[in-house]
């Protein structure tokens, strides 16, 4: 039964989970959102398609290799050019919905109540700050990388197709994310304690992620040290990076206004953030000490990368850096950053995975029924009770939050481009301009924000 389970049954659901996020993905971004050109998508990304062709996915930028996003640009524009926008936006919100497809697939040893398990996999796409930059833009997929490589580093593949399919997925996003080299520890998980096949030799089957893993960190890393960044370096200080780690990564996990978040906390003072944060803290805790391997180090990788991935962002990008501790005017105004959904995704998917090895009898130790169960002693027993039922009741308070945040942002709300410029709309003026001057070579789209230059000869057909 167990077998054809995980051969038929998981696999299936796994693939209802994928395109029902893929679904919700693409819904919550509304039309104009979908419509609308971001950043390096018309930037950067299609610049480099045009001129290099097929193989500007290889090519470096701002420090790193970014293969998904580049082929899903790629893939867009071999679609008539009215279409591109969309297309960038539905490929995006596919790539996503496979991340949670996989989430779903390789967390089922560790998050075995199936209803934890299916908000984990969501976690991407329900997000609230998600849509705002993040969802449906090329240039972001990037981020969705961390969500899922602490699951691909620390499974243990069954088969070898399994194994080979799932180091094929790691090359894919090691070369799209340069920090998932943070998470390259992690890869003792899967070969620890060390397994032998019936044979006696040793099992090779986590070999071929963990080279997928090495290999694309050392091509990042090498990346990194060649190809210069064009932003300017920040030197947050310590205080502001927790406060802002506070209104935005941990605030926007419930409330995708990040101003309205920053202003409660200026009216009402700061206990609005930090008592949540410390009964989310006694969870995560707990979980790693009731856990046991795999479910133990996944929390700490989620939920410790979530402030890694915050603090590293504003090191490496000063505009970013606020004053988050004095609350100024310009970090009352400040819009959420996409740094925030980032660590955010780790930070609730961190606590998904947290609250389900503290409710169910996943994480306990030795399968002892309950901690505790071994000691001497009326009163160590019942304080160990007592404590693991205001630890479960808490565990239970994380998934109420995530969910009751999930359905109360779960309309399509205002994004980044909101506003537009709507791309399929300014391709018939474009067309028209290039067939008045046939000595044309190319037509300037805009762009949320910037701008794109389109060929002729992709938007009319020139004898």
């Amino acid at each position: 039964m167990a077998r054809g389970w995980r051969l038929y049954g998981a696999p299936t659901v796994a693939a209802v989970v994928g395109g029902s996020a893929t679904a919700v993905a693409w819904w919550r971004l509304g039309p104009v959102t979908r419509g609308t050109v971001w950043a390096e998508d018309g930037g950067v990304f299609l610049r480099e398609r045009l001129a290099l062709g097929p193989g500007a996915v290889l090519e470096p930028y701002a420090g790193y290799r970014h293969l998904v996003p580049r082929i899903v640009v790629d893939l867009a524009w071999l679609l008539p050019v009215e279409r591109y926008a969309v297309a960038v936006s539905g490929l995006s919100c596919l790539v996503v919905g496979v991340v949670c497809a996989l989430v779903f697939l390789l967390s089922g040893d560790v998050v075995r109540p199936w209803p934890l398990r299916v908000l984990l996999a969501a976690v991407p796409v329900v997000l609230p700050l998600a849509p705002v930059e993040i969802s449906g833009t090329a240039a972001n997929l990037h981020w969705y990388v961390l969500v899922l490589v602490p699951w691909l580093y620390t499974h243990r593949a069954r088969t070898w197709w399994g194994a080979v399919a799932l180091a094929v997925v790691t090359a894919l996003g090691v070369l799209s994310e340069v920090q998932a080299t943070l998470f390259l520890p992690l890869l003792l998980v899967a070969w620890l304690p060390l397994r032998r096949t019936a044979t006696g030799r040793v099992d090779l089957r986590p070999l071929p992620v963990t080279l997928a893993a090495v290999l694309g960190s050392a091509v990042q890393v090498a990346t990194a040290l060649t190809d210069p960044r064009a932003s300017r370096p920040g030197d947050p200080g310590a205080s502001d990076v927790l406060a802002g780690y506070l209104l935005q990564p941990l605030g926007g996990a419930w409330d995708r206004r990040a101003g309205v978040v920053a202003e409660t906390v200026h009216a009402h003072g700061w206990g609005v953030v930090v008592l949540p944060t410390v009964l989310l803290v006694v969870v995560l805790v707990t979980a790693v000490v009731l856990g046991r391997g795999r479910a133990r180090w996944v929390v700490v990788a989620l939920a410790g990368g979530s402030l890694v991935v915050w603090w590293a962002a504003l090191v490496a990008n000063g505009s970013a850096v606020q004053d988050w501790v004095a609350l100024g005017p310009a970090a009352l105004a400040a819009g959420p950053q996409r740094y925030a959904a980032a660590s955010g995704l780790l930070l609730v998917s961190g606590a998904v995975v947290a609250a389900s090895v503290v409710i169910g009898p996943v994480g306990l130790p030795g399968g002892a029924g309950r901690p505790g169960a071994g000691r001497s002693g009326p009163t160590v027993g019942r304080s160990a009770a007592a404590g693991r039922l205001v630890a479960v009741v808490l565990a239970w308070c994380v998934v109420a939050a995530v969910v009751v945040a999930a359905v109360w942002n779960a309309a399509p709300g205002t994004t980044r481009r909101s506003a537009g410029p709507v791309w399929s709309a300014q391709v018939p003026a474009a067309a028209e301009a290039c067939r008045a001057d046939p000595t044309l070579p190319s037509v300037v789209l805009r762009t949320a924000p910037w701008r794109a230059a389109v060929p002729c000869d992709r938007l009319v057909e020139r004898p």
